[in-house]
């Protein structure tokens, strides 16, 4: 029997200061599993890996189609890697940056909708992002996730 490949993903967390606050930026997930649902099923920008495509190269592609947000290359922060409930993998890395959430522009894909409807739908990947204060982001976010605010905040905090 042929084991499961686990699946793997990478994402960037953006991070500014707004009056001396950090706030990271989280996106919620789009389509209509997700419509009423809210705390706990925020993320980083992040999506699975083509193949064998570098993992930093996949974070900041996947930051690009899922928001249509960019910042500055090169000054990445590692925060490691979780594993959440389905078994996939995320690495992670922050970047100071900023954007403004009004301008999101996400890419789609289709879905039956209905389900067994025979009609495909499309769907934003992505259907809101905001900035959070840390405690808000952590009510907010995955609980999978939740370890890489802690880890962002100790790289910070050894930086300064």
């Amino acid at each position: 029997m042929k084991a499961k490949k686990k699946r793997t993903s990478a994402g960037l967390l953006l991070f500014r200061e707004t009056s001396g606050e950090l706030e990271v930026l989280l996106v919620h997930p789009g389509g209509p599993f997700f419509v009423k649902k809210d705390q706990g099923h925020w993320s980083i920008p992040k999506g699975e890996i083509d193949g064998d495509e570098d993992l930093l190269a996949a974070a900041w592609r996947e930051l690009e189609e899922e928001t249509g947000f960019a910042a500055r290359q090169g000054s990445e922060i590692p925060l490691g890697q979780v594993t959440q409930k389905g078994g996939k993998i995320v690495h992670a890395w922050a970047v100071r940056g900023d954007a403004d959430v009004t301008q999101l522009r996400s890419n789609e894909f289709e879905l039956e909708w209905p389900p067994k409807s025979g009609r495909l739908r499309s769907f934003p990947e992505v259907d809101r992002a905001e900035w959070f204060a840390i405690d808000e982001a952590r009510r907010r976010i995955k609980e999978a996730q939740e370890p890489l605010l802690d880890t962002l905040l100790q790289r910070l905090r050894g930086s300064q």
